[in-house]
């Protein structure tokens, strides 16, 4: 596993039991080229706040916080 796997796979687990509380998960996919490619499940999958949590809260996060991330995009 890459350093880049392995800190985002760290910053989906701390932010996953929020995404639970609701009745929604999420899953990492693949990282290429800079995008980590996510499948959003239960609640989360087709919810009205989709790109609001994508984009602000867990995107933010991981431009933030892992080198080389420049995306996140949800998959079916």
């Amino acid at each position: 596993m890459t350093e880049t796997r392995a800190q985002v796979d760290s910053l989906i687990t701390k932010v996953r039991p929020y995404l639970q509380r609701d009745g929604g998960d999420i899953e990492v996919v693949s990282i290429e080229d800079g995008i980590v490619y996510v499948k959003m499940f239960g609640a989360c999958d087709g919810c009205h706040a989709l790109d609001v949590t994508l984009k602000q809260g867990i995107e933010t996060m991981l431009l933030e916080n892992v080198p080389g991330v420049i995306a996140v995009v949800t998959v079916d």
